[in-house]
This record gives structure tokens, C-alpha cells and sequence, in this order.
């Protein structure tokens, strides 16, 4: 007689084959793409317009037009539409995840992103249309900023309320791991373009490509969203307790503002070391533009690998260690690292990466600090408006006010700028309670 291969039908539960993620596992890494997928598609679409702006510019915004509406629309295209809508963007999407769900926020976002993306794809040029088309740039810069305010506020709360307990730090890391991706993935499909593409080629139409791609990836990342689960279910229209637009900044004001604080030093450091560095040192250190680029892919790449790391300390030893090294490490070494960099490859590299160690111990945990200042009944709403506001006051304004130092003829007076408000920042810090062993409001 042969032993019957059908499992046995007593009730009684079988364990699964070794090596098999338990259900708990699988739904913590469906939790984790789901905003970190859909968050580097948001930023891929953000970095990649900083990307490819150079190509599309005088098609769009043509010199000599003699339309003094053109270099008006212009200008307010490329240094206010994007962070301005940020902090809307913050507040209402903060606003439908708490109302909504986080999921239904996410999704709303990256829809917004993707669309905006397309539109800018789709922009006709200036010679076909006159002023339309840079009306229809900054309407897509205005949708991409609002999704892109409201995307931290969602996927913070999201990630953190998705980890298990002694998690959240680690989940809290993702957050700038996939924005680093997405820049990443920006900088790579611009460089290749730009290699494979004729300089005219490029102009007429492969500035469009990115975008199209851009588009795509946002619906990637929307059925990715799709399969999350909730974190917070939805309240009623008819619910009296459903919270007001204003509610968070109304009845918590401190905590209002300690986001602010937590965030002033974290993000003039992170623009500082992400974004306006290469630019910094080829100002002020006569750096040649493209190994200034080169360093600073490599140092973003160091930078991802270090995120998870990061929070991963915080789950041990706390919130408050970390950021406090990184403010007080910037507030000591913002001067000496940035006047330490020279026409020399390896300087720029070496600075970097130094700041970007320091500025790990805000990054990987920025999304868990803010999740635990605020309860879960406003918690999308009560982060994503001071801190898309102080990015915007702090984070936006760090390469202008860098180049104005520099033209005033003061450029040694931006590094102490940084040193400065990472102090402010530290005190903050001093105050702050731990709160990494502390259950999450729910």
C-alpha cells in the first residue's frame, strides 16, 4: 500500500516549506514597495524636469520672443511654481489621508505626478502655439508640486504605520532610499539620452522621452498602490470627529512647530549636500562640471546604502543620538568640509560622502520623527505642511542663496549659513523626547 502524498486533513495547520516568507514578511515587503516603488517613480518625475530643462527651455521659453509674458512665466516656472505648491500639496493631501485612508492619498498622488509628467511630455513649443505652451509647463509644474508635498506627508505616515513593533526606524529609511533611486534613475535616463541623441535630436524631441517613461512609471507604481493595505481606515462624511483641513495646526501649534525645527537644519544640509554641492564647487573651486556630476552619482549611490543602516541604529540605541550627531557634526564641520574642497577629484568625493554619513542620521529617520511627534487623527496633515513649508523657506532657497553669497562677494558666509541652522536645529533635538520605544498612536 502506498503512503497517500495529500496533506493531512485533521485541521491541524502545517508549516510552511523552509525558506518561505511567513504572511507577516510578505505583507512588510508588499508595505515597503508599494510607497518605496511608487515614491522614486514620484521623484524620478520631480529631478528629471532639473535634468533635462537645458533642452527644452528655449523651445518653451524662446529668447527675444518680444511677449514680456514669456520670461515672466519663465521665471516663475523655474524658481517658484514647485516648492510653492509643496506646502498646499502637503496640507490637502495630508488632509485626504487622514480623511481617506493613506492609500487613497498615495494613489491620488502619484496619479497626479504621472499626469503631470505627461502633460509636460505632451507640451507644444512656443513656435506652434505662442504663450500657451509655457502656460501649460507651469500648470504641470504646479500638479507636480502639489503631488510631490502631498507625497511626504502619505508616505511617511504610510511606511511608519506599516512597520512592526522596533520597525519604524527602518521602514522610516525607505523614504529617502527610493528619492534617492528616483534621482538617481533621472540623472542615468538623462545621461543616456544625452549620449545616444544628437544635441538636435535632443532639443526636438528626446527631452519628451524621460517624461513619457516618467508617466509609465507612475502607473507602475499606481497598481503596485493598489495591492498595499490600509494603515488607517477611512472615516465617515457624516462622522462629527473627522478632521477639519486645519485641525493640526489649530490644536497642536507646538508640535507644528517642531517639525519645523526638526526639519530646518535636516533639509538646508540635504539640498546643500544633494543638490547644489557640484554646483558649489564648481563656483567657488573652479571644478570641472563633469567629474563634479560623476562625484556626486557616486556619493548619492554611498548615500542610499547608508539609509537602511541608519534607522536600523535608531530602532537601538534612538531617535535623538543620531540627530543629534548629525546637527551638532554639520554645525562643527559644515565650514572646514565645504572650504575643503578643491579643483581636486577625490576632495569632492571625500566631502560628500563625509556629509552624507552625518546626514544620515537625519535622513533615515526623518519619516519616523515627524509620524511620532503627531496622533494617527492628523498625522498625514499635521507633517505635511511645516514640513513641505520649511523645505520650501530652508531646502528650496539653499543653491540661490549660495550663488547670491557668492556674487555679493561673500561665498565664505553660505557654510556658516549651514553651520548655523544645524545649530538651531540641535537645540531642538535637546528638547525633543525619544519616542523610538514608544508605541505609535494608532
Amino acid at each position: 500500500m502506498t503512503r497517500s502524498t495529500y496533506p493531512p486533513t485533521d485541521g491541524a495547520p502545517t508549516a510552511p516549506p523552509a525558506g518561505t516568507p511567513s504572511p507577516a514578511s510578505r505583507s512588510s515587503i508588499r508595505q515597503l514597495a508599494a510607497a518605496s516603488v511608487g515614491n522614486a517613480a514620484e521623484w524620478y518625475d520631480w529631478y528629471v524636469y532639473s535634468f533635462l530643462a537645458v533642452y527644452f527651455a528655449d523651445r518653451v521659453f524662446p529668447k527675444g520672443s518680444g511677449n514680456s509674458l514669456v520670461p515672466l512665466l519663465s521665471t516663475f516656472a523655474v524658481f517658484a511654481v514647485g516648492f510653492f505648491m509643496r506646502p498646499v500639496g502637503g496640507l490637502l493631501m495630508g488632509s485626504i489621508a487622514d480623511r481617506r485612508g493613506r492609500r487613497a492619498a498615495l494613489t491620488v498622488t502619484i496619479l497626479l505626478m504621472g499626469g503631470g509628467s505627461l502633460l509636460v511630455a505632451l507640451t507644444p513649443t512656443y513656435a506652434s502655439v505662442g504663450v500657451l505652451a509655457p502656460v501649460v509647463l507651469v500648470v504641470a509644474r504646479l500638479i507636480q508640486g502639489l503631488s510631490v508635498g502631498g507625497e511626504f506627508a502619505a508616505s511617511t505616515t504610510f511606511l511608519v504605520e506599516s512597520a512592526g513593533p522596533g520597525r519604524r526606524g527602518l521602514f522610516s529609511s525607505f523614504q529617502y532610499v527610493s528619492t534617492t533611486v528616483g534621482q538617481l534613475l533621472a540623472s542615468g535616463i538623462a545621461a543616456l539620452l544625452a549620449r545616444l541623441l544628437t544635441e538636435g535630436q535632443m532639443g526636438d524631441w528626446g527631452w519628451r522621452v524621460p517624461f513619457l517613461i516618467g508617466a509609465l512609471l507612475s502607473l507602475v507604481g499606481f497598481w503596485i498602490r493598489q495591492g498595499a493595505q490600509e494603515t488607517r481606515e477611512a472615516t465617515r462624511d457624516t462622522d462629527p470627529e473627522r478632521p477639519a483641513l486645519f485641525e493640526a495646526l489649530r490644536r497642536h501649534p507646538r508640535e507644528s512647530l517642531l517639525i519645523c525645527g526638526i526639519t530646518a537644519g535636516g533639509t538646508l544640509a540635504y539640498y546643500t549636500w544633494t543638490t547644489y554641492l557640484p554646483t558649489y564647487a564648481q563656483v567657488n573651486a573652479g571644478f570641472d562640471k563633469g567629474d563634479a556630476l560623476i562625484a556626486s552619482t557616486l556619493s548619492l549611490a554611498f548615500f542610499a546604502a547608508l539609509q537602511p543602516l541608519g534607522g536600523l541604529l535608531s530602532d537601538r540605541v534612538g531617535r535623538r543620538p543620531l540627530l543629534i550627531g548629525f546637527a551638532l557634526g554639520f554645525a562643527i564641520l559644515a565650514v572646514p568640509l565645504l572650504h575643503a574642497i578643491t579643483s581636486a577629484f577625490l576632495s569632492l568625493l571625500l566631502v560628500q560622502c563625509a556629509g552624507m554619513v552625518l546626514l544620515t542620521g537625519y535622513t533615515s529617520i526623518a519619516a519616523a520623527v515627524n509620524a511620532e511627534v503627531f496622533p494617527a487623527r492628523v498625522r498625514a496633515a499635521g507633517i505635511g505642511f511645516p514640513y513641505s513649508l520649511t523645505v520650501a523657506l530652508f531646502g528650496g532657497t539653499a543653491p540661490y542663496l549660495g550663488t547670491w553669497f557668492k556674487q555679493s562677494g561673500h561665498p565664505g558666509a553660505f557654510p556658516w549659513y549651514v553651520a548655523g541652522l544645524c545649530l538651531v536645529s540641535a537645540c531642538v533635538y535637546a528638547i525633543l523626547p525619544e519616542t523610538a520605544k514608544r508605541p505609535l498612536d494608532r
